[in-house]
């Protein structure tokens, strides 16, 4: 919070000869939603604090100081009122127009989730920005421990393309098995790979000893033989392996002769019981690096040393590695750490509907929630490629995707907790409303002298209270229980007019709706019949929050349902 306050109050100071409060207190909020509300006082004294001590700095130091907090910001003074220009991804390193090609290479154990959408839209931007290609790729290598879903391969296929970030070429792993066993033979005969079968146990005792396995200097000859044994099922799963050479004298152990190809007896999903001798990520992933083109890898600072043993094939081959670029891990705080293999145990154990379950971190659980793609993709873009770990709310996508959908979301009455209000003396009536507050469209609501208002409305009435029915007419409240109310007067002064409570209401012939929201929990109502014929849209139910009608549901009764999106 003080670093974010020392960044604005610094610009701001810069731009207009000293730092406005207000002003810094405004930008800080804009990018930061989350600290509305409960934290807004404490914002607003950690701001004031910072404001206070960039004053007293001369303009040199808040120059210098600027470059400390915030790199990125531009050096030059911008003149008062100008606009931050929108600031886009950094430029690649040794990126040639036409010549760039980026790849994001999942593991499809389980749907794509919103750190799967930073790495699809990040490495797809970079291929638009160059005009070079953009490549999804399958790294399903593993039918054991990361067992790969079925339905995944087309789900991500569908979310790169919701995102905008549709793949010039898709690659499957699985499928291509005998690639990785022919570079395999390569590296045998060059002596560069060889068949090892010590215990796994006996070879890290080695290892960490820097000392070389009995297997290690055997010829060409009967690498070759003991690699052929491997693929024809000789050996079991554990009794060999094929390890890289590298150097044993290595300082990180992780570094030391690593494994290539392992024995696996597991059916794999894609391509049944094909194959028993599979590649392990750090190999199969640098084949194809190369095979693909791929230019520049983006990847986590925590899989560094994948680049440190993938370079020992590249140096082997006599390749060029790509240009490799770290980034941190970002946490979202409403869902802390997750993984795709642990949401997958939950979902399996029944703890969660399926994986567009609205609590789940998914792509496909935002879209069901409503979420408009450019809003995630817009998200993402603002962070950058940062090797620094980033902590976010999901206010800050809320932000993003208010300014997309409230402009085209139409708006309709759902009354949560409803109470039955009878208005006497009432004729049956159909009555205009506003589609939306900027758009010159209306729908028609009929009501009869019943009308539903919400719990929260309820508790606020007094007997005598008049209150506006919202495009309906004004009432006077003459019981509770039962709730009665007569119509009134609409011509009053205007000073009652700024206290009177506006309120919304659901017709006589009013629809059941049920709104799933993304805690679990689940909130019944009623609603405007016309509700139902938004189903697949994102509509605003008025002072409740934005939805996706989901279905409508008619067996016994009609039901609405609905998703809660923010």
């Amino acid at each position: 919070m003080r670093e974010e306050a020392l960044k604005h109050a610094l610009e701001n100071a810069i731009i207009h000869g000293k730092p406005d409060e207000k002003a810094v207190m405004k930008r800080v909020l804009a990018e930061h939603p989350e600290w509305r509300g409960e934290r807004a006082r404490e914002l607003r004294e950690v701001v004031r604090e910072v404001v206070r001590e960039v004053a007293e700095m001369s303009d040199e130091e808040r120059r210098e100081r600027l470059k400390q907090v915030a790199p990125e910001a531009p050096s030059d003074e911008r003149k008062a009122g100008e606009e931050k220009e929108e600031r886009g991804l950094p430029p690649l390193p040794g990126a040639e127009r036409g010549n760039v090609c980026m790849r994001f290479a999942p593991n499809p154990n389980g749907a794509a989730t919103l750190g799967s959408a930073r790495g699809i839209v990040v490495n797809a931007e970079y291929a638009h920005m160059y005009d070079g290609s953009f490549i999804l790729r399958f790294d399903d290598t593993d039918p054991a421990l990361k067992r790969p879903l079925p339905e995944a391969y087309e789900w991500y296929i569908e979310d790169c393309e919701w995102l905008g970030a549709k793949p010039d070429k898709v690659i499957v792993a699985s499928e291509r098995i005998p690639l990785y066993y022919e570079h395999a033979e390569i590296l045998i005969r060059k002596g560069a790979a060889y068949v090892c079968m010590c215990a796994r146990e006996e070879f890290k005792r080695l290892k960490d000893a820097k000392r070389p396995c009995e297997h290690r200097d055997a010829s060409v000859e009967d690498n070759l033989e003991r690699w052929e044994r491997m693929l024809s099922g000789y050996y079991g799963e554990g009794e060999a392996v094929l390890r890289i050479k590298t150097d044993i004298q290595h300082d990180d152990p992780a570094m030391r002769d690593w494994v290539a190809f392992r024995i696996l007896m597991k059916e794999h999903p894609r391509v049944g019981e094909r194959y028993i001798v599979w590649p392990t990520l750090d190999f199969e992933s640098a084949i194809e690096d190369h095979i693909l083109g791929i230019s520049h890898i983006i990847r986590g600072k925590d899989l560094q040393k994948s680049e440190g043993r993938q370079r020992f094939i590249y140096k082997h081959l006599g390749w060029k590695y790509p240009v490799t670029i770290l980034w941190g891990k970002i946490k979202v705080f409403e869902f802390g750490k997750f993984s795709t293999s642990e949401l997958r145990k939950r979902i399996e154990r029944g703890e969660f509907e399926g994986w567009d379950d609205p609590r789940l971190p998914t792509l496909r659980a935002l879209r069901k929630r409503g979420f408009h793609p450019e809003s995630i993709r817009r998200f993402f873009l603002s962070m950058g490629i940062s090797n620094v770990d980033i902590s976010v709310s999901m206010q800050n996508l809320y932000a993003e995707n208010r300014k997309i959908i409230d402009p085209i979301a139409n708006r309709y009455f759902f009354v949560h907790n409803p109470h039955k209000m009878l208005i006497k003396g009432f004729d049956e009536t159909v009555v205009k409303a506003q589609k939306h507050p900027s758009r010159n469209e209306f729908r028609e609501i009929k009501t009869k002298n019943v009308v539903y208002i919400s719990d929260s409305d309820f508790k606020k009435l007094k007997i005598g209270m008049h209150i506006r029915l919202k495009f309906l007419c004004d009432v006077e409240i003459t019981s509770l229980q039962p709730l009665l109310a007569s119509p009134c007067n609409q011509h009053s002064s205007a000073a009652s007019e700024a206290r009177r409570m506006i309120i919304h209401w659901a017709p006589t012939d009013c629809v059941n709706v049920r709104v799933k929201k993304p805690d679990g929990s689940v909130d019944e109502g009623l609603g405007e019949p016309l509700i139902a014929s938004e189903v697949g849209n994102v509509v605003q139910f008025e002072r409740y929050g934005f939805v996706r009608i989901d279905s409508c549901e008619c067996d016994n009764e009609r039901i609405i349902i609905a998703y809660f999106t923010h």
